[in-house]
């Protein structure tokens, strides 16, 4: 697996992911998918057609339909209306067993994108692909982890310089920024609760970040426009 280079600063999937990426033609037979699987530990393989385009994937759960058999799939799928499992059961190429279409995402793409996908659509890996469907990597759940190892001192950092002063344009001297085991502390004074919010808000979106401890302080509103503070933020 190739060594992926860790970037912190509004990370992509490119940052994080793995190109050193085996993969399997449509004419790859079953044996051969079984002992490749097998070789690397893994539990699935994109699969690419002659012009390095991704067409599908083949996974462990695809190849063990054989295993279970057309004949004792055939009326159980029929009445649950997944017969392409059927179909499945009696491939013999990566073309006839894999997923099609395959679940992507861009290079470009956000590492909440990429979880949301892996979340939504059960999957444990996403294969990269660019702009014409050619596969340049993979991600997976662990690559998107990696962002939490990212060293307290740099979140600070991200926090005073990136956050406080550039996005939200205050003075970060005025904010005391504590930052252990990825948790934010975060004290000092805003002009309004909206801004305490949105601020707290960009503190748990922050890579690397794990909790926030809002101790942001703000004056209290005008009486005369009838809002009561009710809770802090």
């Amino acid at each position: 697996m190739a060594v992926k280079g860790v970037i912190w600063v509004d990370s992509r999937v490119k940052d994080v992911m793995t190109t050193d990426v085996v993969s399997v033609r449509e004419s790859a037979e079953y044996k051969d998918i079984v002992a490749v699987l097998r070789e690397l530990h893994v539990s699935a393989l994109p699969v690419l057609d002659e012009a390095d385009r991704l067409v599908g994937v083949v996974s462990e759960a695809d190849l063990l339909l054989k295993e279970v058999g057309q004949e004792a799939l055939g009326g159980y799928l029929i009445s649950s209306g997944r017969r392409g499992e059927r179909a499945k059961a009696a491939g013999v190429t990566a073309a006839e067993l894999m997923t099609t279409p395959a679940v992507t995402i861009g290079p470009g793409g956000s590492l909440a994108d990429a979880a949301r996908l892996m979340h939504d659509r059960h999957v444990k890996r996403l294969p990269v692909v660019d702009q014409a469907g050619r596969l340049v990597g993979i991600v997976s759940r662990v690559d998107l982890l990696s962002v939490f190892d990212r060293p307290d001192s740099q979140i600070r950092a991200a926090v005073l310089t990136d956050i406080i002063a550039r996005d939200f344009a205050l003075d970060p001297d005025a904010f005391d920024v504590q930052v252990s085991s990825g948790v934010v502390t975060i004290t000092g004074q805003v002009e309004t609760q909206a801004v305490a919010r949105r601020l707290r808000d960009a503190l748990r979106h922050a890579e690397g970040v794990v909790g926030v401890r809002c101790r942001l302080g703000f004056p209290p509103p005008d009486p005369s426009a009838g809002v009561v503070r009710l809770r802090p933020p």
